[in-house]
């Protein structure tokens, strides 16, 4: 945890509790925060939390990148925002674009009752709620290159109805529903489902 003191520093909590202070600048303990250097303590409070404190493990994974990338095209070839697009993907998510390539498996099928639920569900949720789904899904929140048209994702019927919440198989974009007897109980599950899953990715 950090926190702004009352002279140019940050105080952290160290892993074993204790209290650690960073000076902003030469003897920032003795210069304090007023109206007039407010601006100024800012900038230079936001430079270490972004770049200062995190150095030691930004230039680990500078030199690791330049050794990937030192002799590539990616340097020519592609502006930051468009490098950013191809590792990370976009934050652009078009559900219709990714019900049209859905499959399904195991007696679901596009015409099944919930099917049709998840994707009145799923349509009608907020841009937040549907990266949380994707993210729940697949293991990533954002489009992949070339838009979610091009995304592989199966919608697999694991049991009768139930009380258990979707699950997934991220590795293999595979979403796993029981055939819940209403669209209020989906809804319910699916939501909990993508509220309270902890997942990992490049976001």
């Amino acid at each position: 945890s950090s926190g702004i003191n009352a002279e140019y520093g940050v105080s952290t909590t160290g892993i074993f509790g204790d209290e650690i202070t960073h000076h902003l600048v030469a003897g920032g303990d003795k210069i304090p925060v007023t109206s007039a250097n407010k601006h100024e303590f800012v900038e230079l409070y936001v430079d270490y939390i972004f770049n200062k404190s995190v150095s030691k493990q930004f230039d680990q994974f500078k030199k690791g990148f330049d050794m990937i990338a030192q002799h590539s095209p990616l340097r020519t070839w592609f502006r930051p925002e468009e490098l950013e697009k191809l590792i990370v993907g976009s934050p652009k998510l078009d559900f219709l674009a990714l019900q049209s390539v859905t499959r399904y498996d195991n007696g679901f099928g596009d015409d099944s009752p919930v099917v049709k639920w998840f994707w009145e569900v799923a349509h009608a949720m907020t841009d937040e709620d549907k990266s949380k789904l994707l993210a729940f899904a697949t293991g990533c929140g954002r489009a992949p290159v070339g838009g979610m048209g091009e995304m592989r994702f199966i919608i697999v019927k694991n049991g009768g109805d139930s009380e258990r919440l979707p699950s997934a198989h991220t590795c293999f974009n595979v979403l796993l529903l029981p055939e819940y007897s209403t669209l209020e109980k989906l809804r319910e599950k699916l939501y909990k489902a993508i509220q309270h899953f902890e997942g990992f990715g490049m976001i």
